[in-house]
């Protein structure tokens, strides 16, 4: 295990005045979304996967009840504070020159990540801020191009809403540039299902944006 997170903030070495002395510079997601139309299951991420066997406490096998986040004035201000201060505090690199591994998911601790690195530490506090885990989906898409890369997918009672490193901007999911492969189910984190219409996965998420 690279390193047991007990609590976000303090591992990366902040205080929490630091940390909600943080502004979002953009914030789009005032207003509706909707909701992706969701598949069947499929294969689990092995990025993943290989996290939960690291972080056995994170990834708990009981099903429970789906949860969305009510998305109130309070509740936008804490999720465009975290997105906006992780996009800004976590630089990025590739899992192969950061683990020199293909795939690799993990808190970005030292202060280096990629893709899914942003996408686990925002889950993560937001976790900690009292969010339900239950609206708290890593999901996997692809850019234009056909890259993998990940995001941190947002259930609301208000629509689905998109938190990505590549843009300070918490974006309705409709208005992101990628097609969308899978995601977390909200009743067990370690079922994954398909959104849309069926798509090729990428063999891996190697963005190291």
């Amino acid at each position: 295990m690279r390193g047991v997170v007990v609590k976000t903030v303090v591992a990366l070495g902040l205080s929490g005045a630091a940390l909600l002395a943080q502004a979002a510079t953009s914030f789009a997601g005032t207003e509706l979304s909707s909701y992706a139309a969701l598949g069947p299951e499929t294969s689990v991420p092995f990025g993943w996967v290989d996290f939960c066997n690291r972080y056995r406490g994170e990834c708990p096998e009981e099903t429970t009840a789906p949860h969305d986040i009510d998305f109130t004035a309070a509740a936008l201000r804490k999720i465009a504070r975290i997105n906006d201060w992780v996009n800004k505090t976590i630089a990025p690199v590739t899992d192969k020159d950061h683990w020199a591994a293909v795939d690799a998911w993990d808190y970005p601790t030292d202060g280096k990540g990629d893709c899914e690195d942003y996408a686990l530490l925002k889950r993560r506090m937001l976790i900690e801020e009292g969010f339900p885990r239950e609206a708290l989906l890593m999901t996997v898409v692809k850019e234009k191009n056909g890259d993998g890369h990940s995001v941190l997918t947002i259930r609301t009672n208000r629509g689905e809403y998109v938190l990505d490193n590549l843009t300070d901007e918490v974006r309705p999911w409709t208005q992101t540039p990628y097609r969308f492969v899978k995601r977390q189910s909200q009743e067990n984190p370690n079922v994954w299902v398909a959104i849309g219409a069926p798509t090729t996965a990428p063999a891996y998420v190697a963005n190291e944006r």
